[in-house]
C-alpha cells in the first residue's frame, strides 16, 4: 500500500506567505506518514495579474528560492511532492506548470497546462507538449491541472500511456469539480486520482467585492471550492476535505489496482476502444457551425410497453428513449407513434450487429450500429464504422448504442458533428456510468443526453441530462450563481417507474464557452489526440 495526501490551502499575492503555506502542508503530510502529497495549482501567486509582463515577472524559475525550498522540504521528508506554479519560460512565455519533486529533491517531471481557463488566456501561454508519464517506485504517475480535467482528452491520454496515478492541482471555485469532474476521470480510465484544490479568495481580496458585483455573484462564490480528494478507480472518493479551510486528507491506496481495466462484465474499457474511428477528433478544431436547435424539447425515458409509449407520444413528448434491446417489435413502436410527431429510439439485435433504431410514425428513420465490442455480447462481431448525426425538426441528434456509452470518444464524435441531443439505449452495470459517466458526457460536450436502461432487477433505469441555460460566469443567469459551471440538470428515473419525462434544451448546445476564451470542444488540446487515435500501450 502507498499512503498519499491531498493538501488544500489559500494563496494570495505575497509569495513568502504562499511558500510558508506550502511548506506547512508538506510538513503536515509527512507527519501523517504520506509518501506523496499533491498541492494546488498556482501556489506561488494568485492567478490574477496586471498584464502578461506582470505574470512573467512573478513566475518561478527552476532552481529559484521558491522551488528550491520545495525541493529541500521534499528531500528532508523523503517525500514525493507535486506542486502547481507559474513558470517563466524562454522567449517571454509564461506557463502554468505542474512539477513533481522526488524524495531526493530532484525534479522528476514537468507538465505545462495545455488548455487554459478564462482569464488565464490573458496572462499565460498554453503548453506545447504532451504531459509525461513518470515511472517511479510508487507507480506510473501522470500530472494535470484544473481545466485539463473538465474535458477528457488529457487524462485519457495519460491513462492510455500507462499512468496508474493521476495528480490534479486545481485553482477552482466550481463546486462541480469535486462532485463530477474529479471522480469521473478516475472511473472512466480505471485509475487513482489525487486532487488538491484551493480555498480562500481566488482574486485579490481588496478587489474581490467589486469584481463579484460586476459579475453579479456573491463574493464567497469566488473562493476556492476546496473538497480536495483521493478517488479510487471506481470513481468513489476514499478521502475528501471540507469545502473551506486549510486541510489535508490522507489515504492508503493500492496503486497497482489501476492496472485492472475490466468492467464487471469483463469488458476492458481501454482495450475495447477503436482508435481508428477517432481520427476525426484529431482534425482541426473549430467552433460550432450548425445553427441551434429548438429552445425546448419534451423527452422521456420509458419501458418497452406499447400503451406507455403511445400515451407519452399522444401527450406531446417529442423524443422517447427505450432501454437497450427492448422487447418491443419495431412495427408496434410505429403504431404507438401513430398520428404524432414523436420519435422513439430503441436498439435491436440484427444477426451479429447491435443497432440503434430511430423510429417515427412513418417508420424507421435511420440506424446506428454499436461501435465498440463488449464482453456482454459474445455474438457482437459486426461493428459500426462511424457515428451518424440525424437532422430532425427540432435539432441534430446522435444515437450512442449500448456499451458505446462507456467511451468518452463516442460523445466527442457527436459533439464535433454539432449534435444537440444524444439518445442512449444502454445497460449500465456500475453506479458511475449513470451518476458520473453520462453526466460528464453532457457537461464536457454541451450535449443534452437522454439515456434508458434496464436494471439487474429488471426495472427501468436511466436519466435525462438537460443543458442548463445558466452556464459559466460569462452568460446571464436566470437565478443566483450557485457555483456550478457545467453540470447538467439531471432527472433520474424514480424506483419502480415505467417512465420519466423531462425537458431538454437543444439550443443550449450552441454555447460551448465554459469561460471567456475557452471552448469545451473547439479548444480541446491537440497533443493528447495522438495517443487517443492509437492503440493503448
Amino acid at each position: 500500500m502507498t499512503r498519499v495526501a491531498a493538501a488544500q490551502l489559500a494563496a494570495g499575492t505575497d509569495v513568502a506567505v504562499n511558500l510558508d503555506a506550502c511548506l506547512r502542508m508538506i510538513d503536515e503530510a509527512a507527519g501523517a506518514a504520506a509518501e506523496l502529497v499533491v498541492l494546488p495549482e498556482f501556489c506561488n501567486h494568485l492567478s490574477w495579474y496586471a498584464d502578461r509582463a506582470h505574470a512573467h515577472r512573478t513566475a518561478c524559475t527552476v532552481g529559484d528560492p521558491f522551488l528550491t525550498a520545495i525541493a529541500r522540504r521534499a528531500r528532508r521528508h523523503r517525500l514525493y511532492v507535486k506542486i502547481g506554479v507559474t513558470l517563466a519560460r524562454a522567449g517571454g512565455r509564461t506557463t502554468g506548470t505542474g512539477l513533481l519533486f522526488g524524495p531526493d529533491g530532484d525534479l522528476l517531471g514537468e507538465s505545462d497546462k495545455q488548455i487554459l481557463m478564462g482569464a488565464e488566456n490573458d496572462y499565460l501561454d498554453a503548453g506545447r507538449s504532451e504531459s509525461p508519464v513518470i515511472a517511479t517506485p510508487l507507480g506510473r504517475i501522470g500530472m494535470y491541472a484544473c481545466m485539463e480535467g473538465v474535458i477528457n482528452e488529457v487524462t485519457r491520454s495519460l491513462a492510455l500511456r500507462g499512468a496508474q496515478l493521476l495528480l490534479n492541482s486545481l485553482n477552482s471555485f466550481a463546486i462541480d469539480e469535486a462532485s463530477l469532474h474529479i471522480p469521473v476521470r478516475a472511473a472512466e480510465n480505471r485509475v487513482w486520482v489525487v486532487a488538491a484544490n484551493k480555498v480562500g479568495p481566488l482574486l485579490p481580496a481588496e478587489q474581490l467585492p467589486a469584481i463579484a458585483a460586476r459579475l453579479g455573484v456573491p463574493p464567497d462564490r469566488l473562493h476556492g471550492a476546496g473538497e480536495s480528494q483521493i478517488v479510487g478507480p471506481d470513481g468513489i472518493p476514499v478521502a475528501i476535505a471540507p469545502v473551506s479551510g486549510e486541510a489535508i486528507v490522507v489515504a492508503d491506496i493500492e496503486v497497482a489496482s489501476a492496472d485492472d481495466k475490466r468492467r464487471r462484465d469483463g469488458t476492458d474499457i481501454l482495450a475495447a476502444r477503436r482508435p481508428e474511428l477517432y481520427a476525426p477528433l484529431s482534425g482541426a478544431s473549430r467552433e460550432r457551425r450548425a445553427p441551434g436547435g429548438a429552445p425546448m424539447l419534451s423527452t422521456a425515458v420509458s419501458v418497452a410497453d406499447t400503451a406507455v409509449l403511445a400515451g407519452l407520444a399522444a401527450d406531446g413528448v417529442d423524443l422517447i428513449v427505450l432501454p437497450e434491446l427492448a422487447t418491443l417489435p419495431i412495427p408496434e413502436v410505429v403504431r404507438a407513434l401513430h398520428d404524432t410527431t414523436a420519435h422513439a429510439v430503441l436498439s435491436v439485435r440484427d444477426d451479429d450487429a447491435h443497432r440503434g433504431v430511430l423510429v417515427s410514425a412513418d417508420g424507421v428513420v435511420g440506424y446506428q450500429s454499436q461501435l465498440h465490442p463488449t464482453e456482454r455480447y459474445p455474438w457482437l462481431a459486426d461493428l459500426g464504422g462511424d457515428l451518424t448525426v440525424f437532422e430532425l425538426p427540432w435539432g441534430r441528434m446522435a444515437i450512442v448504442v449500448g456499451d458505446d456509452a462507456l467511451f468518452p470518444e463516442s460523445f466527442r464524435l457527436a459533439a464535433i458533428q454539432d449534435a444537440d441531443v444524444v439518445a442512449v439505449p444502454c445497460s449500465p452495470t456500475e453506479p458511475w456510468e449513470l451518476r458520473l459517466g453520462l453526466t460528464e458526457r453532457a457537461a464536457e460536450n454541451r450535449l443534452n443526453v437522454v439515456a434508458a436502461g434496464t436494471a439487474e432487477s429488471g426495472g427501468l433505469v436511466g436519466a435525462i441530462y438537460a443543458l442548463s441555460p445558466d452556464f459559466t460566469l460569462w452568460t446571464a443567469w436566470s437565478g443566483p450563481f450557485t457555483g456550478v459551471i457545467s453540470h447538467p440538470i439531471v432527472t433520474g428515473v424514480p424506483p419502480g417507474s415505467t417512465s420519466v419525462r423531462g425537458v431538454v434544451r437543444p439550443a443550449e448546445a450552441v454555447n460551448r464557452h465554459v469561460s471567456k476564451g475557452t471552448d469545451l470542444v473547439a479548444d480541446r488540446p491537440s497533443w493528447p489526440l495522438d495517443a487517443l487515435t492509437k492503440e493503448a500501450q
